[in-house]
């Protein structure tokens, strides 16, 4: 039994079935994973931005790099094989703040998050597990054979504090 070890870039996507490992390191990206027990079949998606700014209607193919265009990548596939999004077990990782912004609000990792959620309540996604926010990258490996994601959290770069002028 040969064992496939994928490794997904920001803005690339993976479904398949099992013996299968999917890996990944996570910033301010984040990472669905899907995964269905009796089909033993699953995914993962590894999107750096919330959205495109506007997407153009001349044939433009969808881009994994955007939050809902991964997911309407990994549903298409899923639907392909004949099953539901909706019906796998979902598990959400990243969006870490990786550098100090002014307005918390305007931070990739910030709206990353926030779609995220979005997301999965926009395709009625029951969320088992997540581990989002911080400031620390992650690695992930996620074992299609279980749905098992194992994860690893980076070590925080010590905060520089700037002298006083004046």
């Amino acid at each position: 039994m040969t064992l496939n070890d994928i490794y997904l870039k920001p803005g690339e996507w993976f479904f398949g079935g099992a013996n299968t490992k999917v890996r990944t390191t996570l910033g301010s990206c984040i990472a669905f994973t899907f995964w269905h027990r009796e089909r033993q079949a699953g995914g993962m998606c590894h999107y750096m931005l919330p959205d495109r700014a506007r997407l153009t209607a001349n044939g433009q193919s969808l881009d994994g790099r955007y939050a809902n265009e991964a997911l309407t990548l990994i549903d298409s596939a899923i639907t392909k094989q004949g099953g539901r999004i909706r019906d796998y077990q979902i598990k959400i990782f990243g969006g870490a703040s990786m550098f100090v912004v002014r307005n918390d609000r305007d931070q990739v990792s910030t709206r990353n998050i926030a779609t995220a959620w979005q997301l999965a309540e926009h395709y009625r996604l029951s969320v088992s597990a997540h581990d989002l926010g911080g400031s620390v990258y992650r690695q992930l490996i996620f074992d299609i054979n279980s749905g098992d994601v194992f994860m690893k959290k980076g070590v925080a770069a010590p905060t520089f504090q700037y002298p006083e002028i004046g």
